[in-house]
C-alpha cells in the first residue's frame, strides 16, 4: 500500500462539530428565547481509558431554570436528573472508539439539547516483543508483497504493482518456501493493484487497492473465478480469515468483518490503543484467536483482539532484513504468514530478498 486514508479522528472531530451545531439549531428552532447550554466537561474528543469514570457537566447561565435532564451516551439513557450538578458517567463496558455524549434539558414546554464526544481507548499498555530469527528463507526481490498465507507446504503471495517501476503489473502466486521458486504466477491487467490475501477452504480470496472490488480464485489453479464488489470499506489492504468470517483492513483504524461465502461486510471493530486509535492497518493473518496485522511504513506487528479491537501486544521487528540485504527497491515490512500445524511464524517485506520464520521474544 502507498496511501493512506484521511486520518479517523480528523473525521471524528468534524463530525463532533457538525452534530453540535445541529444540536444547537435545533434547540433554537424549538425556542428562539432558551439560553443556549454547553457541555464544559467532557471536552469534545477527550480521550478516556476503558473502565474509567466521566464527568459530564453543564454550563448554565444563572437565570437559567430547568425541570430535568436527560442524559445519554449514543442513543441509551444513562441518568434522570433534577438539578444541575455535575455527574459522573461510567464507561465500563462501552466499546472502544468514538461516542456521543448528550443532554436534554426540559423546562415546562421548552427543551433544549447539548452534546460533545468521547474516545474510548485501551486501559492496557500493549505488551511487548521482539524475535529470534529461527530460519531464513530466499524471497523474490519482484514481489511487493501484499498478502502471504502458508498452507499444504506452499506460500500464496500477492504482489502489487508499482507504477513508477515501469511494470505497473500485480500478480498472483504460488511459491515454495525453502527455495523461493515461484512454482505458478498468474498475472493481472495494468489497471489493477493488488492487495491482501486469505485462503478460505478451496478459493483464495484477493484484494484490489482501488478499484473497488476483490477477486475469487480457485486455489489449485488460480483461476478466477468471480468478483466481489466493496461496500463501506472504499479499499483494500489486508485479508485474514478465521475459520468463520473473514476481516478486511482498508489503511483506517478500521477492520471490517466479511461474510466468508459472499465477502459482504457484517460489522466492524475499531483498532485502539492505551494511547488512541491505531491507524495504517496493512496485511493481516489470524493466528490462535488473535489478528496481528502490519502496521504500514513501520517495523511494527500489532496483535488485535478481534472482538474488542483492542491492541494487546507489539512486536518490534526493527533490524530484521539485515543493512547488507538492503537494495536501492527494497521496501517496508509487510507479509505474515502461519503454519498452524507446526506453529511457525512467518515474516517479509516488500521486495525483500529474504523471508523469515521467527520466534517471539517479550521483553
Amino acid at each position: 500500500m502507498h496511501f493512506g486514508p484521511i486520518s479517523k479522528s480528523a473525521v471524528r472531530f468534524l463530525i463532533s462539530g457538525v452534530v453540535l451545531c445541529l444540536l444547537f439549531i435545533s434547540a433554537c428552532k424549538q425556542n428562539r428565547s432558551a439560553v443556549s447550554v454547553v457541555f464544559i466537561s467532557p471536552e469534545a474528543g477527550a480521550s478516556v481509558k476503558a473502565g474509567d469514570n466521566v464527568t459530564a457537566d453543564l454550563q448554565f447561565t444563572p437565570e437559567q431554570e430547568v425541570d430535568s435532564i436527560v442524559y445519554y451516551i449514543d442513543s441509551a439513557v444513562v441518568a434522570h436528573r433534577t438539578d444541575t450538578a455535575s455527574l459522573t458517567l461510567s464507561t465500563k463496558g462501552i466499546a472502544l472508539g468514538n461516542h456521543l455524549i448528550s443532554a436534554k434539558i426540559y423546562k415546562k414546554d421548552k427543551v433544549e439539547e447539548a452534546a460533545t464526544n468521547i474516545v474510548v481507548v485501551s486501559s492496557k499498555t500493549p505488551e511487548q516483543y521482539t524475535y529470534q530469527v529461527v530460519n531464513t528463507f530466499p524471497h523474490d526481490t519482484s514481489s511487493y508483497t501484499q498478502g502471504l498465507e502458508y498452507h499444504d507446504g506452499i506460500f500464496y503471495e500477492s504482489a502489487g504493482g508499482v507504477p513508477d517501476d515501469g511494470i505497473g503489473i500485480s500478480s498472483l502466486r504460488k511459491v515454495q518456501p525453502e527455495t523461493g521458486k515461484v512454482l505458478k504466477k498468474i498475472d493481472m491487467p495494468e489497471t489493477i493493484f493488488a492487495e491482501g490475501i486469505t485462503v478460505v477452504g478451496n478459493r483464495i480470496v484477493q484484494l484490489t487497492w482501488q478499484n473497488g472490488y476483490g477477486i475469487f480464485y480457485n486455489k489449485n489453479t488460480l483461476e478466477k473465478l468471480s468478483e466481489f464488489p466493496y461496500q463501506s470499506s472504499r479499499e483494500g489492504w489486508g485479508l485474514c480469515f478465521d475459520g468463520k468470517q473473514i476481516y478486511k483492513s482498508d489503511g483506517s483504524n478500521r477492520i471490517y468483518i466479511l461474510d466468508k461465502d459472499s465477502c459482504k461486510e457484517i460489522g466492524n471493530i475499531e483498532v485502539f490503543d492505551n494511547k488512541g486509535e491505531v491507524t495504517q492497518l496493512n496485511e493481516l493473518e489470524y493466528i490462535d484467536g488473535k489478528i496481528y496485522a502490519n502496521v504500514y511504513q513501520t517495523d511494527k506487528i500489532v496483535i488485535i483482539n478481534p472482538q474488542t479491537g483492542e491492541v494487546e501486544a507489539e512486536i518490534n521487528l526493527t533490524g530484521l532484513l539485515p543493512a547488507a540485504d538492503h537494495f536501492p527497491n527494497t521496501d517496508v515490512l509487510n507479509g505474515i504468514a502461519w503454519d498452524a500445524a507446526k506453529q511457525r511464524l512467518f515474516v517479509t517485506g516488500k521486495k525483500w530478498s529474504k523471508l523469515f520464520e521467527i520466534k517471539l521474544v517479550k521483553k
